[in-house]
Protein backbone atom coordinates (compact mmCIF):
# COMPACT_ATOMS: atom_id res chain seq x y z
CA UNK A 1 0.00 0.00 0.00
CA UNK A 2 1.31 3.30 -1.28
CA UNK A 3 2.69 6.05 1.73
CA UNK A 4 -0.48 8.20 -0.02
CA UNK A 5 -3.16 5.97 0.59
CA UNK A 6 -1.90 4.82 4.01
CA UNK A 7 -1.86 8.87 4.96
CA UNK A 8 -5.83 8.81 3.88
CA UNK A 9 -6.34 6.64 6.01
CA UNK A 10 -8.16 8.70 9.11
CA UNK A 11 -5.98 8.04 12.53
CA UNK A 12 -8.88 5.89 14.40
CA UNK A 13 -7.67 5.77 18.15
CA UNK A 14 -8.24 3.18 20.94
CA UNK A 15 -11.49 5.09 22.22
CA UNK A 16 -13.13 5.50 18.68
CA UNK A 17 -12.87 1.64 18.52
CA UNK A 18 -14.42 1.08 22.41
CA UNK A 19 -17.02 3.72 21.19
CA UNK A 20 -18.07 1.98 18.17
CA UNK A 21 -17.99 -1.29 19.88
CA UNK A 22 -20.45 0.27 22.26
CA UNK A 23 -22.37 1.91 19.43
CA UNK A 24 -22.68 -2.26 18.13
CA UNK A 25 -23.43 -3.46 21.57
CA UNK A 26 -26.66 -0.99 21.53
CA UNK A 27 -28.31 -1.90 18.35
CA UNK A 28 -27.54 -5.66 19.27
CA UNK A 29 -29.59 -4.99 22.70
CA UNK A 30 -32.05 -3.13 20.76
CA UNK A 31 -32.82 -5.66 18.00
CA UNK A 32 -31.71 -9.30 19.87
CA UNK A 33 -32.93 -8.48 23.17
CA UNK A 34 -35.85 -5.97 22.39
CA UNK A 35 -34.36 -3.30 24.91
CA UNK A 36 -35.57 -0.32 24.21
CA UNK A 37 -35.37 -0.62 20.66
CA UNK A 38 -37.08 2.60 19.48
CA UNK A 39 -34.38 4.53 21.22
CA UNK A 40 -31.35 2.39 21.48
CA UNK A 41 -30.66 1.80 18.19
CA UNK A 42 -31.23 5.56 17.13
CA UNK A 43 -28.74 6.18 19.60
CA UNK A 44 -26.47 3.58 18.88
CA UNK A 45 -26.26 4.82 15.04
CA UNK A 46 -25.79 8.19 16.65
CA UNK A 47 -23.08 6.88 18.58
CA UNK A 48 -21.37 4.73 15.60
CA UNK A 49 -21.71 8.42 12.93
CA UNK A 50 -20.48 10.37 15.82
CA UNK A 51 -16.98 8.35 16.97
CA UNK A 52 -16.19 7.26 12.79
CA UNK A 53 -13.19 9.46 12.45
CA UNK A 54 -12.59 12.79 10.22
CA UNK A 55 -16.36 12.37 9.42
CA UNK A 56 -17.38 16.32 10.78
CA UNK A 57 -20.65 14.64 11.23
CA UNK A 58 -20.90 15.42 14.99
CA UNK A 59 -19.71 18.89 15.07
CA UNK A 60 -21.28 21.97 15.16
CA UNK A 61 -21.70 22.61 11.01
CA UNK A 62 -21.98 18.49 10.41
CA UNK A 63 -25.32 16.82 10.16
CA UNK A 64 -25.33 15.67 13.60
CA UNK A 65 -24.32 18.75 15.03
CA UNK A 66 -27.34 21.13 12.84
CA UNK A 67 -29.96 18.35 14.21
CA UNK A 68 -28.51 18.77 18.10
CA UNK A 69 -28.74 22.52 17.63
CA UNK A 70 -32.12 22.93 16.27
CA UNK A 71 -34.17 20.03 18.67
CA UNK A 72 -31.64 19.34 21.61
CA UNK A 73 -29.94 22.74 22.48
CA UNK A 74 -33.47 24.38 22.31
CA UNK A 75 -35.14 21.35 23.97
CA UNK A 76 -37.21 21.00 21.17
CA UNK A 77 -37.46 17.33 20.34
CA UNK A 78 -37.84 16.10 24.03
CA UNK A 79 -40.88 18.52 24.13
CA UNK A 80 -42.19 17.13 21.13
CA UNK A 81 -42.47 13.78 22.57
CA UNK A 82 -43.79 14.59 25.74
CA UNK A 83 -46.67 15.73 22.64
CA UNK A 84 -46.77 12.70 21.56
CA UNK A 85 -46.43 10.67 24.77
CA UNK A 86 -49.82 12.54 25.82
CA UNK A 87 -51.63 11.53 23.14
CA UNK A 88 -50.61 8.20 23.57
CA UNK A 89 -51.56 8.09 27.32
CA UNK A 90 -54.69 7.19 28.62
CA UNK A 91 -55.07 8.48 32.16
CA UNK A 92 -58.60 6.88 32.89
CA UNK A 93 -56.89 4.21 35.53
CA UNK A 94 -55.92 7.48 37.66
CA UNK A 95 -58.92 9.41 37.30
CA UNK A 96 -60.52 6.44 38.41
CA UNK A 97 -58.42 5.87 41.34
CA UNK A 98 -57.73 9.37 42.38
CA UNK A 99 -55.95 7.80 45.50
CA UNK A 100 -52.76 6.53 43.04
CA UNK A 101 -51.76 10.12 41.96
CA UNK A 102 -50.04 9.74 45.82
CA UNK A 103 -47.65 6.43 44.70
CA UNK A 104 -46.71 8.25 41.49
CA UNK A 105 -45.58 11.28 43.38
CA UNK A 106 -43.97 8.99 46.04
CA UNK A 107 -41.51 7.23 43.32
CA UNK A 108 -40.27 10.73 42.98
CA UNK A 109 -38.39 10.26 45.85
CA UNK A 110 -36.06 9.07 43.90
CA UNK A 111 -34.64 11.44 42.17
CA UNK A 112 -33.98 13.64 45.32
CA UNK A 113 -32.11 10.85 46.86
CA UNK A 114 -29.95 10.23 43.76
CA UNK A 115 -29.32 13.83 44.14
CA UNK A 116 -28.25 14.20 47.59
CA UNK A 117 -26.02 11.53 47.07
CA UNK A 118 -24.44 12.84 43.75
CA UNK A 119 -23.61 16.41 46.32
CA UNK A 120 -22.56 13.97 48.82
CA UNK A 121 -19.98 12.63 45.96
CA UNK A 122 -18.72 16.10 44.98
CA UNK A 123 -20.87 16.82 42.32
CA UNK A 124 -22.11 20.23 41.76
CA UNK A 125 -25.61 20.97 42.59
CA UNK A 126 -26.80 21.59 38.84
CA UNK A 127 -25.02 18.53 37.54
CA UNK A 128 -26.43 16.34 40.57
CA UNK A 129 -30.13 17.19 40.19
CA UNK A 130 -29.43 16.25 36.08
CA UNK A 131 -28.25 13.12 37.15
CA UNK A 132 -30.94 12.63 39.62
CA UNK A 133 -33.70 12.75 37.38
CA UNK A 134 -33.07 9.50 35.91
CA UNK A 135 -35.25 7.90 38.61
CA UNK A 136 -38.22 9.59 36.91
CA UNK A 137 -37.62 6.40 34.63
CA UNK A 138 -38.92 9.01 32.34
CA UNK A 139 -36.61 9.56 28.77
CA UNK A 140 -38.00 13.03 27.46
CA UNK A 141 -37.74 15.05 31.43
CA UNK A 142 -34.46 13.50 31.45
CA UNK A 143 -33.16 15.04 28.41
CA UNK A 144 -35.30 18.29 28.97
CA UNK A 145 -33.70 18.87 32.42
CA UNK A 146 -30.04 17.37 31.63
CA UNK A 147 -29.84 19.65 28.57
CA UNK A 148 -30.13 22.81 30.91
CA UNK A 149 -28.80 22.02 34.00
CA UNK A 150 -25.71 19.87 32.75
CA UNK A 151 -23.01 19.91 30.39
CA UNK A 152 -23.25 19.17 26.79
CA UNK A 153 -20.40 16.35 27.33
CA UNK A 154 -23.00 14.22 30.12
CA UNK A 155 -26.15 14.31 28.23
CA UNK A 156 -25.24 11.41 26.40
CA UNK A 157 -24.39 9.50 29.72
CA UNK A 158 -27.39 11.27 31.37
CA UNK A 159 -29.76 9.94 28.47
CA UNK A 160 -27.89 6.65 27.81
CA UNK A 161 -28.53 5.86 31.92
CA UNK A 162 -32.44 6.62 32.03
CA UNK A 163 -33.12 4.48 29.19
CA UNK A 164 -31.05 1.68 29.63
CA UNK A 165 -32.67 1.18 33.65
CA UNK A 166 -35.98 2.00 31.65
CA UNK A 167 -35.17 -1.29 29.46
CA UNK A 168 -34.38 -3.17 32.39
CA UNK A 169 -37.43 -2.66 34.44
CA UNK A 170 -38.16 -6.60 34.40
CA UNK A 171 -34.91 -7.30 35.61
CA UNK A 172 -34.56 -4.31 38.38
CA UNK A 173 -38.02 -4.20 39.71
CA UNK A 174 -39.07 -7.62 40.87
CA UNK A 175 -36.32 -8.65 43.77
CA UNK A 176 -37.10 -5.30 45.24
CA UNK A 177 -40.80 -5.31 44.93
CA UNK A 178 -40.12 -9.03 46.55
CA UNK A 179 -37.99 -8.07 49.43
CA UNK A 180 -40.40 -5.39 50.45
CA UNK A 181 -43.81 -6.65 50.27
CA UNK A 182 -44.90 -9.94 52.53
CA UNK A 183 -46.75 -13.03 50.21
CA UNK A 184 -50.05 -12.42 51.85
CA UNK A 185 -49.82 -8.57 50.70
CA UNK A 186 -48.79 -9.64 46.81
CA UNK A 187 -52.41 -11.69 47.06
CA UNK A 188 -54.37 -8.79 47.65
CA UNK A 189 -57.11 -8.32 45.01
CA UNK A 190 -57.95 -5.21 44.17
CA UNK A 191 -61.67 -4.57 42.66
CA UNK A 192 -62.54 -2.61 40.04
CA UNK A 193 -63.98 0.58 39.87
CA UNK A 194 -67.89 0.26 39.59
CA UNK A 195 -67.71 3.09 36.68
CA UNK A 196 -65.62 4.84 34.01
CA UNK A 197 -64.48 8.44 33.69
CA UNK A 198 -66.86 10.53 31.76
CA UNK A 199 -66.12 12.25 28.53
CA UNK A 200 -66.36 15.23 30.39
CA UNK A 201 -63.96 14.50 33.51
CA UNK A 202 -61.58 13.07 30.85
CA UNK A 203 -61.52 16.45 28.23
CA UNK A 204 -61.61 18.84 32.24
CA UNK A 205 -58.33 16.82 33.37
CA UNK A 206 -55.73 18.05 30.73
CA UNK A 207 -56.95 21.70 31.06
CA UNK A 208 -56.83 21.87 35.07
CA UNK A 209 -53.38 20.15 34.86
CA UNK A 210 -52.22 22.61 32.37
CA UNK A 211 -53.31 25.30 34.74
CA UNK A 212 -52.31 23.94 38.25
CA UNK A 213 -48.54 22.68 37.16
CA UNK A 214 -48.09 25.73 35.54
CA UNK A 215 -49.16 28.00 39.10
CA UNK A 216 -47.02 25.25 41.63
CA UNK A 217 -44.12 25.05 38.98
CA UNK A 218 -44.19 27.46 36.83
CA UNK A 219 -40.81 25.53 35.05
CA UNK A 220 -42.50 22.23 34.29
CA UNK A 221 -45.30 24.23 31.79
CA UNK A 222 -43.19 23.17 28.70
CA UNK A 223 -43.91 19.54 29.76
CA UNK A 224 -47.03 19.41 31.25
CA UNK A 225 -48.63 21.88 28.87
CA UNK A 226 -47.19 19.79 25.84
CA UNK A 227 -48.23 16.17 27.60
CA UNK A 228 -51.79 17.43 28.54
CA UNK A 229 -52.06 18.83 24.69
CA UNK A 230 -51.29 15.71 23.56
CA UNK A 231 -53.64 13.93 26.08
CA UNK A 232 -56.43 16.54 24.85
CA UNK A 233 -56.13 16.14 21.56
CA UNK A 234 -56.95 12.18 22.46
CA UNK A 235 -59.87 12.94 24.29
CA UNK A 236 -61.80 16.01 22.84
CA UNK A 237 -62.73 13.29 19.90
CA UNK A 238 -63.22 16.17 17.33
CA UNK A 239 -59.48 16.18 16.54
CA UNK A 240 -58.66 12.58 15.27
CA UNK A 241 -56.03 13.24 12.54
CA UNK A 242 -54.30 15.17 15.23
CA UNK A 243 -54.20 13.07 17.80
CA UNK A 244 -53.05 10.13 15.17
CA UNK A 245 -50.76 12.27 13.86
CA UNK A 246 -49.19 12.95 17.47
CA UNK A 247 -49.06 8.98 18.47
CA UNK A 248 -47.34 7.97 15.21
CA UNK A 249 -45.53 10.29 12.45
CA UNK A 250 -45.00 13.44 15.12
CA UNK A 251 -43.75 10.98 17.75
CA UNK A 252 -41.55 8.29 15.60
CA UNK A 253 -39.58 11.27 13.41
CA UNK A 254 -39.36 13.07 16.80
CA UNK A 255 -37.83 9.62 18.27
CA UNK A 256 -35.49 9.51 15.24
CA UNK A 257 -33.55 12.54 15.42
CA UNK A 258 -33.52 12.53 19.67
CA UNK A 259 -31.73 9.62 19.64
CA UNK A 260 -29.98 10.46 16.69
CA UNK A 261 -28.39 13.37 18.29
CA UNK A 262 -28.17 12.12 22.05
CA UNK A 263 -25.97 9.31 20.56
CA UNK A 264 -23.76 12.33 18.67
CA UNK A 265 -23.00 13.95 22.26
CA UNK A 266 -21.31 10.63 23.16
CA UNK A 267 -17.98 10.87 21.54
CA UNK A 268 -14.77 9.19 23.13
CA UNK A 269 -13.36 12.53 24.56
CA UNK A 270 -16.41 12.72 26.33
CA UNK A 271 -17.95 9.62 27.33
CA UNK A 272 -14.85 7.29 27.91
CA UNK A 273 -14.41 9.12 31.70
CA UNK A 274 -15.10 7.98 34.62
CA UNK A 275 -17.75 10.21 35.65
CA UNK A 276 -19.58 8.34 33.34
CA UNK A 277 -19.38 5.53 35.62
CA UNK A 278 -20.58 7.61 38.50
CA UNK A 279 -23.73 8.48 36.31
CA UNK A 280 -24.74 5.08 36.15
CA UNK A 281 -24.35 4.13 39.24
CA UNK A 282 -25.96 6.97 40.66
CA UNK A 283 -29.07 6.21 37.93
CA UNK A 284 -29.18 3.09 39.29
CA UNK A 285 -29.39 4.12 42.71
CA UNK A 286 -32.30 6.64 41.85
CA UNK A 287 -34.32 4.21 39.89
CA UNK A 288 -34.10 1.62 43.22
CA UNK A 289 -34.86 4.08 45.53
CA UNK A 290 -38.31 5.78 43.45
CA UNK A 291 -39.09 1.78 43.50
CA UNK A 292 -38.55 1.09 47.03
CA UNK A 293 -40.62 4.54 47.87
CA UNK A 294 -43.46 3.49 45.34
CA UNK A 295 -43.92 -0.14 47.11
CA UNK A 296 -43.55 1.59 50.42
CA UNK A 297 -45.59 3.79 49.84
CA UNK A 298 -48.15 1.61 48.33
CA UNK A 299 -47.43 -0.56 51.98
CA UNK A 300 -48.97 2.28 53.87
CA UNK A 301 -52.00 2.49 51.66
CA UNK A 302 -52.38 -0.99 51.97
CA UNK A 303 -52.89 -0.69 55.91
CA UNK A 304 -54.78 2.59 55.78
CA UNK A 305 -57.09 1.00 53.68
CA UNK A 306 -57.69 -2.16 55.28
CA UNK A 307 -56.06 -4.24 53.14
CA UNK A 308 -57.59 -3.33 49.83
CA UNK A 309 -54.83 -2.23 47.85
CA UNK A 310 -52.13 -4.38 46.99
CA UNK A 311 -48.64 -2.69 47.57
CA UNK A 312 -47.28 -4.10 44.36
CA UNK A 313 -48.86 -1.21 42.66
CA UNK A 314 -46.72 1.16 44.35
CA UNK A 315 -43.63 0.04 41.86
CA UNK A 316 -45.60 0.91 38.82
CA UNK A 317 -44.80 4.67 39.83
CA UNK A 318 -42.20 5.17 38.19
CA UNK A 319 -42.51 6.24 34.38
CA UNK A 320 -41.67 3.43 32.50
CA UNK A 321 -45.06 3.25 30.84
CA UNK A 322 -46.09 0.40 30.38
CA UNK A 323 -43.45 -1.51 30.97
CA UNK A 324 -43.85 -1.15 34.82
CA UNK A 325 -47.35 -1.43 35.30
CA UNK A 326 -46.86 -5.45 33.22
CA UNK A 327 -43.96 -5.70 35.74
CA UNK A 328 -46.89 -5.35 38.54
CA UNK A 329 -48.91 -7.86 36.78
CA UNK A 330 -45.67 -10.41 36.43
CA UNK A 331 -44.83 -10.42 39.39
CA UNK A 332 -48.29 -10.48 41.33
CA UNK A 333 -49.44 -13.34 38.90
CA UNK A 334 -46.34 -15.41 40.71
CA UNK A 335 -48.41 -15.58 43.59
CA UNK A 336 -52.20 -15.66 42.20
CA UNK A 337 -52.16 -16.80 38.41
CA UNK A 338 -55.81 -15.33 38.09
CA UNK A 339 -54.93 -11.63 39.99
CA UNK A 340 -55.24 -8.94 37.59
CA UNK A 341 -53.23 -5.81 38.61
CA UNK A 342 -52.42 -4.11 35.64
CA UNK A 343 -55.03 -1.67 35.26
CA UNK A 344 -54.68 -0.76 38.89
CA UNK A 345 -51.19 -0.39 38.38
CA UNK A 346 -51.54 1.55 35.27
CA UNK A 347 -53.08 4.30 37.76
CA UNK A 348 -49.48 5.15 39.48
CA UNK A 349 -47.58 4.44 36.13
CA UNK A 350 -49.50 7.42 34.34
CA UNK A 351 -49.42 9.53 37.68
CA UNK A 352 -45.57 8.94 37.80
CA UNK A 353 -45.68 10.56 34.25
CA UNK A 354 -46.93 13.64 35.24
CA UNK A 355 -45.22 13.60 38.50
CA UNK A 356 -41.60 13.34 36.65
CA UNK A 357 -42.49 16.37 34.45
CA UNK A 358 -43.59 18.21 37.85
CA UNK A 359 -40.63 17.44 39.63
CA UNK A 360 -38.34 18.41 36.93
CA UNK A 361 -40.34 21.61 36.47
CA UNK A 362 -39.52 22.02 40.43
CA UNK A 363 -35.68 21.49 40.21
CA UNK A 364 -35.49 24.06 36.77
CA UNK A 365 -37.69 26.55 38.41
CA UNK A 366 -35.20 26.47 41.57
CA UNK A 367 -31.74 25.78 39.58
CA UNK A 368 -31.80 26.85 36.17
Amino acid sequence: MSPELLGAIPDITLGHVVMICISLGMVYLGIAKGYEPLLLIPIGVGVLLANLPSTGIAEDDGMLGILRKAGLDTELFPLLMFLGVGALTDFTPMLQNPTTVLLGAAAQFGIFAALIAALALGWDLQTAAAIGIIGSADGPTTIFVSTKLADIELWGPIAVAAYSYMAMVPIIQPPIMRLLTTKRERLIRMPYPSRSASRKAKIMFPLIVIILASLIAPASAPLVGMLMFGNLLREAGVVERLSQSAQNELINITTIFLGLTVGSTMTAERFLEQQTIGIFLLGLFSFTIATATGVIFGKIMCYASGGKINPLIGAAGVSAIPMAARVVQKVGQEEDPENWLIMHAMGPNVAGVLGSAIAGGVILGILA
